[in-house]
């Protein structure tokens, strides 16, 4: 598993229930994990699951994402 680290542009609890949601849904293989924090706009998300397809599912909350790298 590897940890990556997103810069999101969050601005309320809607965006980061929003990124909450779409990960929930997705992130089905056991042992994967994320963590949002809506306060410095990251999401850490810990995963065998390669940055860009991570980056992809990022972007369906519809806010700007970019990858930090790996954590």
């Amino acid at each position: 598993m590897t940890t990556h680290e997103y810069k999101v542009e969050m601005t309320c609890s809607g965006c980061s229930g929003a990124v909450t949601r779409i990960l929930t849904k997705k992130l089905t293989e056991p042992g994967s994990s994320f963590d949002v924090d809506l306060e410095n706009k990251k999401v850490t998300i810990t995963s065998e699951l390669p940055a860009d397809t991570l980056t992809e599912m990022l972007k369906k909350c519809g806010k700007e994402v970019s990858y930090i790298g790996v954590k």
